[in-house]
């Protein structure tokens, strides 16, 4: 299948670049698959979409604010995004993180030679680096009075393994938390220092939020438009909340950048689904119970775990997804969709497609008759926009 097919011309302007004042104030463009029509709704009206007894998917997921700013020896700036904390299976020998920094092969390793055990914290991350082409094993950057960090490797996907000499925190996490601003994506447009941070560290984050997982270099952006009461009228409804785990990274904003879908390399995503959401999602599929995502990344869970298990586990199950939906696509888990508007040519619009006719392909021109309805109502898109709602 051509990745042409999924491109479409999203004007700037619709492009939204901060959040709606109020979380459910945002718009709700409700899509009914079954009579192919469409109502202009407020996000804040999705309890008259809820049925007793639905059961409702959300990523908990919490994101790190991982962009960090700093500066090489000749006082150039450099800006690294932290992905994850690097294995131990990921690193050389001389490249594990210890108290004290690890010399290089070929430096003579005799115990006269070693130096004295430093007190700083060492932690090694793959991370995105701009600019990137300059920043080559070996280079070193830092930021004065809280790391130096040493280049140590570059991937296949231009992450770069990076160690850190922390100096007045205990982590790299607690120091991000600190120093950091929230990863957003590229195309909404924030200066090193901007007044929508602080609203962008509280806005750029669900509300429900597991702040022991802090594991997203990305948030999951359907999620963003739920507040605490909305959460408990959809309960009043009768439905219920299932919580899982998907480590989103950046390989969610990757565009199609080949001819076809077949020859696109998907990213990998790390997600943890809890034995009580197992047990409802298994139990939701015996009972002829509707199943409602919220999010991309809760349907990309749900179904690549599906795809693996055919019974609930009595354990957490970690693994790591790697499935690519597109048309003709048919749904094993998911029966509604909660999610945003998505980029021209991104896997996202791929899985939506799919979505609104599963296993056909007729999916991918009703989207863009939906998007260019969207767009000619002034919707606002991406991350920080409006939402949908498929049933």
């Amino acid at each position: 299948m051509e990745s042409s097919l999924f491109d479409y011309d999203l004007p700037t302007e619709r492009i939204a670049q901060t959040p709606s004042p109020i979380r459910d104030a945002s718009r709700l463009l409700v899509v009914h698959r079954k009579e192919k029509s469409l109502e202009h709704r407020q996000f804040s009206d999705l309890p008259d979409y809820i049925k007793n007894g639905d059961a409702i998917f959300r990523n908990k997921a919490k994101v790190l604010p991982a962009r960090l700013f700093a500066e090489k020896p000749t006082g150039g700036h450099v800006e690294c995004l932290l992905l994850r904390e690097a294995q131990p299976n990921e690193l050389d020998p001389s490249q594990s993180n210890s108290s004290s920094k690890a010399l290089p092969s070929s430096h003579n390793t005799s115990s006269e030679a070693l130096p004295a055990e430093r007190s700083s914290k060492s932690e090694a991350w793959w991370c995105l680096l701009r600019p990137g082409r300059r920043l080559s094993p070996g280079s070193t950057f830092s930021s004065s009075g809280n790391f130096d960090a040493e280049v140590l490797d570059k991937n296949s996907q231009a992450e770069y393994l990076v160690r850190f000499e922390l100096s007045s925190h205990a982590s790299v996490r607690e120091m991000a938390e600190e120093l950091g601003k929230m990863p957003l994506p590229p195309y909404i447009d924030r200066e090193n220092q901007d007044t929508r941070d602080q609203e962008d560290l509280q806005r750029y984050q669900t509300v429900y939020a597991d702040t022991d997982k802090q594991v997203a270099a990305a948030a999951p952006t359907a999620g963003l438009h739920f507040t605490d009461a909305l959460n408990q009228a959809i309960v009043t409804k009768g439905a219920a909340f299932h919580d899982l785990i998907l480590h989103v990274g950046m390989g969610t904003f990757k565009p199609l950048e080949t001819a076809t879908l077949d020859e696109h390399q998907i990213h990998r995503e790390t997600y943890e689904m809890p034995t009580e959401t197992q047990d409802a999602l298994h139990n939701a599929a015996k009972e002829g119970t509707r199943r409602i995502a919220i999010g991309t990344t809760s349907v990309r869970t749900i179904e690549d775990y599906l795809s693996r298990n055919e019974a609930p586990d009595q354990t957490t199950a970690v693994q790591e997804a790697d499935l690519f939906i597109y048309p003709p696509y048919r749904f094993s888990g998911v029966d509604a969709l909660v999610t945003n508007f998505h980029l021209p040519k991104s896997t996202l619009l791929c899985l939506v497609a799919a979505f609104l006719s599963p296993g056909d392909e007729d999916g991918i021109h009703w989207l863009k008759e939906i998007y260019a309805e969207a767009i000619r109502e002034k919707y606002r898109f991406l991350s920080y926009g409006d939402a949908m709602l498929i049933l």
